[in-house]
């Protein structure tokens, strides 16, 4: 069939963000299926998608043509003047790559959310490019608009002498009057300066229907409703048309559109994939090449290595043969060049304290990365594979990935910057999508519709981001949706808009991880953005397709328990204790001991309820046990650790066959991890181990005819070597099973000596660990809440914030009694910042604050607000200087009055005039009397996120014990021990509630106690009822069902009552000493609010000393401990006890 007649060149894609509606596979499929030649990819201000286009147009048999709408500078200087486009098409490589430099400077020189370039860098860059005037939005149009046909006339004559025949009138009919009144002179300039025209259609969706979606797309990003008149917004006709369309549009100017064929013939390049290109490493010996250097440092690096081990001879001689193998197979594949570099910027980080992790993944294999320090696990001892990470019957690119200490991983990029060029290194751009939850909540804004009947539809669609659910499976899977969807028109048209929308990039941003090392300017080889969040140069293709254009990725991985261990060992070394994690014992009795308890709060890859389970089980005594947890503990697997188990502490086994015994000794015949499989396959069947690794890869496949054939091979190569034939077969199919969970275990390795690492740390010097938790964790409450409930377990005191004691972060601190504790960070309170409590204990600095003048002497009002002292003294942070917590609370406005008169007194040059040290005046404190004890501890909690001091429920002592309430700490064992029903005393700390598949909500509600916490789950009927009395902070009484599922406890609740509510029905009796008789009105009145009860009043007059007179009150009264808190602030009690 014969090509179209007209080809689109104006075409925004999904990867003009917010903007275009076109998905790239969608673009490529509607030329294709419309017959036409080529078509053009003109995204705005980038080249996001210009990689991917190019496959999927060549996938297509459609010419691909790179543009890109280039925003230019504002032609004057009115404030918010917009950035008027024109269209810049590559015709061949050289055009190209100025058009990757024209995008890339719009992102690096303006904002980068909405690019501009200079009209004299576009001429500075302009061979191998054409020009479009940019149509009805371009300056040409709008100048013309504006009644500046002599501005026009320049401008084109600039464009002209410039462009000369690259240099075309674009023209868009899009049935707007601008374009019908604007047209004909536009068309006369065309023929004054003997220009072409080219007819264009600005696409921005694919088809008409898809009209308000796009519209519902905009809205989102600009923040406005549909229904909002005054926004910027396209016209139905913005979508990609069929040639026969736009002829017929177009049908008095039909050089335009035959225009758009000669275009498409003169631009015919595309943009290609390359094969990995390696920047020469800095580091490289005068004289030699990389791979002479490379040789070099491996084997002094392997000799520093082994100097501290005691190897017989055959066992050093082990270690140089398998260097030799892997430096040849480094050295075979070209890629002598990568470890250097690798080993480089790790042995800067290093030698510049930045903890590095020992590995992550198949690299941990490689004694050539041991030896250069890349890894920190020699893999002989472990019987780690090198064949598994570089596989020389398999030419791919190595792939180290690094952990660094979260911290200061930038810090090793920017060294990355420094050693290669600025120009020459770039993290990787990444891409948002819209998922189902948040188109549905997106649109449901942008049409107005009310938050809870969206919220209602959102809270139907599973929430996965592991494995993302799309809307039409929600819908499929979710009988309430289709039930909303046909009896609701505004539910219906939401969910449709929705599907739409699905999947459309919503934001680029940067990768975690990624970095590329370019061997010229990055800006030859690939687009560049500039992260406004971060102002970080990034790529403009991402990780997929960065590396199909020959950049090699590098991965900087952020892992904060390195971070948690370099905190440790800091606070170690403020103790005088030197440790390097490096050296310590792998046997260490105490670690494993803890291990086996499952005692592995805060222990890496440890934590959970089910892996302190297995530990248990296990009780491991090696961390070749480690490695096994780590690698068995996942679906699949998981079935094998009670064999594991009960091999290891003597049930007998047998292998699958006795040639493969020592392979499966380690893990008592379980094949565990991928190596196994390699290693048997050679031993078995006599593959190289090269060979191998493509057996497990093609077993991890499982394409029936490569299983096939590989079955053939491994049977004869077993029978050739003796084995029956049935058995190999029997052992082949045993490994293909085995294949679908199998594990790296040089990964496996790597990430237990981490977890080891930890565990050592916490067996042997608690403190410092958890101290270094909880720095880490020092804005996540719920965890802070966790730690500090593990180091009260294990006896380690947790000193609560104190102005005159805390740093801003956590320290250790040594008590009286010359053991250590833990002291509570002040910026881990709540709205208090980080800087500003730093700022606040430089100005103490080794001098304590005497009091609150003092401190309002000293500190910077330009660094602590209201809001800061208000939360400080809700938290108890200022107990050192005024035991007063209301007090102080009050008078955060007059403390910082005075740090502010302070200051300015400083500023005239009023204070230290002769030296300063005068007398300070003191403060006039806003008086009354101190919260009572609940509402004390309800402001610490509301400040620190959990109650430090002491529990809400410490008062309800008697009252728990009538009610014969289970602490939470005690659930589970409970639990174990066969009880069914409970009553949990506890303060609500969170509820969280969705609909169920019925409509009807249920609630998860979380709960503490003295002891710690636990998860509560009220379904519908209960919660109905219960409702009001979960309001975090309130003291409920709760009966729960307990039923263990597995490893896990789940605790449903019966019924809720207020602990007030509960205390109240008891027989307590209440004693009052009363001191003055002035307060006796006060009394009366607190006490005839709580009549009603079945508790007794006794008042115990004290105003003769000598009288022992009891006064027993008639009636019967609720007697709860808030209202023995309540009478004990009035002034003129001295004591209140509630027996």
């Amino acid at each position: 069939m014969p090509y179209a007649d007209f080809v689109h060149l104006r075409v925004h894609s999904a990867y003009s963000l917010s903007q275009g509606a076109i998905r790239v596979p969608e673009l490529a499929g509607m030329a294709k299926e419309m017959h036409m030649p080529a078509v053009a990819i003109t995204d705005s201000g980038n080249l996001f998608g210009a990689l991917e286009f190019s496959q999927y147009c060549t996938k297509s048999g459609v010419q691909p043509i790179i543009g890109c709408q280039i925003g230019l500078a504002a032609r004057n200087d009115k404030p918010g003047a917009p950035a008027e486009p024109i269209v810049l098409l590559a015709q061949n490589e050289i055009g190209l790559t100025n058009l990757q430099f024209l995008s890339s400077a719009g992102f690096k020189e303006s904002d980068p959310s909405d690019p501009v370039v200079a009209l004299q860098t576009i001429f500075e860059k302009s061979e191998g490019l054409m020009l479009l005037t940019g149509g009805t939005r371009g300056p040409l149009f709008q100048m013309m608009a504006e009644g500046q046909k002599d501005e026009a006339e320049r401008w084109l004559a600039q464009l002209h002498e410039v462009f000369d025949d690259r240099l075309i009138v674009e023209l868009h009919r899009h049935n707007l009057p601008v374009e019908r009144a604007v047209e004909p002179g536009v068309l006369g300039l065309a023929d004054q300066f003997g220009l072409p025209l080219v007819a264009t259609n600005e696409c921005f969706f694919p088809k008409p229907e898809m009209y308000e979606a796009h519209d519902a797309l905009i809205c989102i990003a600009q923040g406005r409703t549909m229904a909002e008149r005054d926004r910027w917004r396209v016209t139905p006709e913005h979508w990609f048309k069929p040639p026969s369309v736009m002829r017929e549009l177009f049908a008095d100017l039909p050089d335009a559109c035959d225009n758009t064929l000669e275009i498409a013939r003169r631009c015919a390049v595309k943009v290609e994939t390359r094969k990995p290109l390696l920047p020469m490493c800095p580091k490289v010996r005068e004289g030699a090449t990389e791979d002479e250097t490379l040789r070099a440092m491996a084997w002094e690096g392997l000799e520093k290595r082994l100097s501290g081990m005691a190897l017989d001879d055959e066992t050093q001689k082990k270690y140089q043969e398998r260097l030799a193998f892997e430096l040849d197979i480094i050295s075979k594949m070209g890629f002598p060049g990568y470890f250097m570099i690798v080993a480089d910027f790790i042995q800067w980080g290093k030698a510049h304290d930045i903890p590095v992790g020992p590995g992550r993944g198949s690299g941990a294999g490689s004694l050539a990365a041991w030896a250069l320090t890349i890894t920190d696990i020699d893999p002989l001892p472990f019987n780690l594979l090198f064949e598994r990470f570089l596989n020389p019957e398999r030419v791919s690119m190595p792939d180290f990935d690094i952990d660094f200490c979260q911290d200061r991983r930038d810090e090793v990029i920017a060294y990355v910057r420094r050693e290669y060029g600025a120009d020459r290194v770039a993290q990787i751009i990444t891409f948002g999508k819209l998922q189902a939850r948040a188109a549905v909540r997106d649109v449901g804004r942008v049409l107005g519709l009310p938050y809870g009947m969206v919220n209602r539809v959102a809270e139907l669609i599973p929430n996965n981001p592991a494995k993302p659910v799309t809307l039409k499976e929600a819908i499929a899977g979710e009988p309430k949706l289709q039930e909303m969807r046909e009896s609701d028109e505004s539910l219906r048209r939401l969910l449709e808009i929705g599907q739409q929308l699905e999947g459309l990039f919503r934001h680029a941003s940067t990768h975690a991880a990624g970095v590329v090392i370019g061997d010229r300017p990055l800006v030859e080889l690939v687009p560049l953005y500039r992260d406004p969040k971060s102002d970080t140069l990034v790529t403009q293709y991402n990780m997929k397709f960065v590396e199909q254009a020959g950049l090699v990725k590098f991965d900087f991985l952020g892992l904060t328990t390195l971070t948690i261990l370099q905190r440790g060992v800091g606070f170690l070394k403020k103790m005088g204790i030197e440790v390097d994690l490096s050296r310590i014992p792998l046997n260490d009795p105490l670690t494993y001991e803890m291990l086996s308890r499952g005692d592995t709060a805060g222990v890496f890859q440890f934590e959970g309820a089910g892996m302190r389970d297995v530990l248990k089980q296990m009780r491991p005594t090696r961390l070749e046990d480690l490695i096994a947890a780590v690698a068995l503990y996942r679906p699949g697997p998981m079935a094998n650790i009670p064999d594991y188990c009960r091999r290891k502490h003597g049930e007998a086994w047998e292998p699958p066959h006795e040639e493969i015994r020592d392979i499966l000794e380690e893990t008592y015949g379980i094949m565990v991890y991928q190596e196994q499989v390699m290693q048997i396959a050679q031993k078995m069947a006599g593959y190289s181990l090269g060979g191998a690794d493509l057996l497990r890869r093609a077993m991890g496949k499982k394409i029936r005819a490569e299983m096939d054939t590989q079955r053939e091979i491994f049977t004869e190569g077993a029978v050739k070597r003796g084995i029956d034939r049935d058995k190999a077969v029997e052992v082949f199919d045993l490994m293909a099973k085995f294949a679908d969970y199998g594990f790296n275990k040089s990964h496996a390795a790597a990430y237990a000596l981490v977890s080891y690492q930890t565990a050592w740390m916490k067996a042997n010097h608690p403190v410092a660990f958890l101290a270094g938790c909880m720095s880490l964790a020092r804005e996540r409450t719920e965890k802070l809440a966790a730690l500090r409930q593990e180091a009260e377990r294990m006896g380690i005191k947790v000193l609560p914030p104190d102005v005159n004691k805390s740093e801003a972060d956590f320290s250790v601190e040594t008590l009286p009694d010359g053991t250590n504790g833990i002291r509570y960070a002040l910026a881990a309170i709540k709205k208090v910042g980080f800087s500003a409590m730093e700022a606040l204990t430089a100005a103490r600095g080794a001098n304590p604050f005497k009091d609150l003048a003092d401190f309002a002497t000293r500190v910077d009002p330009k660094q602590i607000n209201r809001m800061q002292m208000e939360n400080l003294a809700k938290a108890g942070a200022f107990e050192c200087l005024d035991k007063n917590r209301a007090r102080v609370y009050r008078s955060a406005e007059t403390i910082l009055r005075r740090a502010q008169s302070q200051a300015q007194e400083a500023a005239s040059g009023q204070i230290g005039l002769f030296g300063g040290g005068g007398h300070v005046e003191p403060l006039r404190l806003e008086d009354g009397p101190d919260w009572p004890e609940f509402e004390r501890l309800a402001m610490e909690a509301e400040a620190i996120g959990f109650h430090m001091t002491a529990h809400p429920l410490d008062s309800y002592g008697p009252v728990l014990r009538r009610l014969g309430a289970t602490r939470c700490s005690a659930l589970m064992s409970a639990a174990e021990a066969g009880v069914m029903r409970v009553s949990i005393a506890g303060c609500v700390v969170d509820k969280k509630e969705r609909p169920t598949r019925t409509g009807n909500k249920m609630a998860w509600v979380r709960l503490s106690d003295a002891s710690g916490g636990c998860e509560v789950t009220l379904f519908s009927e209960v919660l109905s009822r219960v409702r009001e009395s979960l309001v975090a902070g309130t003291a409920v009484l709760v009966k729960a069902d307990l039923k263990l599922e597995g490893e896990a406890l789940r605790i449903t609740a019966t019924d809720v009552m207020e602990l007030e509510q509960a205390a109240a029905q008891g027989q307590s009796e209440l004693r009052v000493w009363v001191e003055q008789e002035a307060v006796l009105a006060q009394l009366s009145q607190l006490l005839n609010e709580q009549r009603g009860g079945a508790g007794r009043v006794v008042l115990m007059p004290g105003l003769d000393e000598t009288s022992d007179v009891e006064v027993r009150l008639k009636g019967g009264y609720r007697v709860t401990p808030m209202l023995s808190q309540k009478l004990k602030t009035l002034e003129g009690i001295s004591r209140v006890e509630q027996v």
